[in-house]
């Protein structure tokens, strides 16, 4: 542990005694302390987004198609723009093609009015469909508006060469 050598010298001066300190056991002490705090605190832990994953007895129709009066169609665009509409293929026109902002009570009254107006509201369905240009935080301030319109039905598509052609022609 520690030692301590001393030396005797004649003469009229006083004796030094160097000491020597052994830190092996103090590196172990270290070691165990480190230890000890690595595996007791709690480490940061990652933000996850609650998506609303349908059940395990869920029974699905792959080839029913949607009617247009039953569902919301939101593209997320470039430069914080997005665009909704509820058209089909052959109705969608620029005209048709309306902007929003992502204001949570705006998005909520444009699902609001769709829903109200949808001949079969147990099979409403919001769509949202990010082009190549949006970005990663536009998409979550848009899950984020579904989840405060508290609709749970909803996807997340490709867009349409149909509406990238109306949309490109919006944006231009």
């Amino acid at each position: 542990m520690a030692e301590v050598i001393i030396k005797e010298k004649s003469g009229g001066k006083q004796n030094k005694k160097p000491i020597k300190i052994d830190m092996t056991p103090m590196v172990d002490l270290n070691f165990l302390l480190l230890m000890f705090f690595m595996f007791t605190s709690s480490f940061t832990k990652p933000n996850v987004m609650d998506l609303g994953l349908p059940g395990k007895n869920t029974v699905y129709e792959p080839h029913n198609v949607i009617d247009y009066r039953n569902q919301i169609t939101f593209i997320i665009g470039e430069n914080n723009r997005i665009f909704y509409h509820q058209s089909s293929k052959e109705d969608l026109t620029e005209a048709g093609l309306k902007e929003t902002d992502y204001n949570g009570l705006n998005v909520s009254k444009i699902i609001s009015n769709a829903y109200e107006k949808a001949p079969r509201k147990e099979i409403f369905t919001i769509i949202v469909k990010p082009t190549d240009d949006a970005n990663y935080k536009n998409f979550v301030d848009m899950m984020d508006n579904i989840s405060i319109s508290k609709k749970e039905r909803y996807g997340i598509s490709d867009i349409k060469p149909w509406e990238k052609k109306v949309y490109e022609n919006l944006i231009k």
